[in-house]
């Protein structure tokens, strides 16, 4: 088993540069990248229609000027939502993004992207699997992608999808669990991701022994992270990476 040549930053943007600008939208994207992110964090999951778009929850309303379930919309009624004024006025007049368009931005501006299939309850991890991965490999080069879920049949889905030597797939954890090496096994997992709240020396440095990267999210409070670098953390996923700046250790 070989995996892509990653090359992972200390830093990853969460959901775009989204202290900054509204979660999940080109407009966090293009801020990331001009705050100097190599790497952004972006969750992917279908619309009723099954197109696939960059979105967290299973409904519109947290993050939008609408009220409904991401899985009764279409594209034409997600695209007349406006998904920026939330978060401020500047941003009024923001669209959904499709994962279409995120991709052609993210390879545009050169960046990683640790993609994940967000499989709300009720939905099918199959089919969300089957539209976000192949698009992906698509656009983006096998070093600059990682294709990350907490479902399970997502990332078997996954996998049959694509080898690993051409698809590097990350785990997500709350809490590690004493099984988490047979789950990464089963998968040819690449990456190890956890709640960075939940997370324990042992279980870290077992990580890091047994040769997966480990990124944890999300990390805000640089003094409150700083003894988990010690553990061989290997990325935090931040909201604004740019607090951490001054409190890392040498990339490896």
């Amino acid at each position: 088993m070989r995996h892509p040549e990653i090359v992972l930053p200390r830093l990853i943007a969460h959901r775009g540069l989204s202290a900054r600008a509204p979660e999940n939208t080109l407009t966090a994207v293009r801020a990331a990248q001009a705050a100097d992110c190599r790497w952004v964090e972006l969750d992917v999951q279908l619309l009723g229609d099954g197109t696939p778009v960059i979105w967290h929850d299973a409904t519109v309303k947290r993050c939008s000027d609408g009220r409904a379930r991401l899985a009764d919309l279409d594209l034409p009624r997600a695209r007349r939502l406006d998904v920026g004024g939330w978060f401020g006025d500047e941003f009024r007049g923001e669209r959904m993004a499709t994962l279409s368009e995120m991709l052609v931005l993210v390879e545009a501006l050169g960046l990683g992207l640790n993609l994940e299939l967000k499989v709300n309850r009720g939905r099918s991890p199959a089919a969300l699997a089957e539209e976000a991965v192949p698009a992906a490999l698509d656009v983006l080069p096998p070093e600059r992608l990682i294709v990350s879920s907490f479902s399970a049949e997502a990332l078997a889905c996954s996998r049959d999808l694509a080898p690993a030597s051409r698809l590097a797939l990350g785990v997500l954890f709350e809490g590690i669990p004493d099984d988490w090496r047979q789950s990464c096994e089963a998968l040819e997992a690449f990456s190890v991701h956890a709640d960075w709240t939940r997370l324990r020396r042992r279980d870290a440095v077992a990580v890091r022994e047994a040769g997966y990267p480990l990124l944890c999210y999300t990390a805000n409070d640089p003094a409150a992270f700083a003894h988990q670098w010690d553990w061989g953390v290997t990325s935090a996923i931040s909201d604004d990476p740019s607090r951490f700046i001054g409190h890392l250790p040498p990339e490896a």
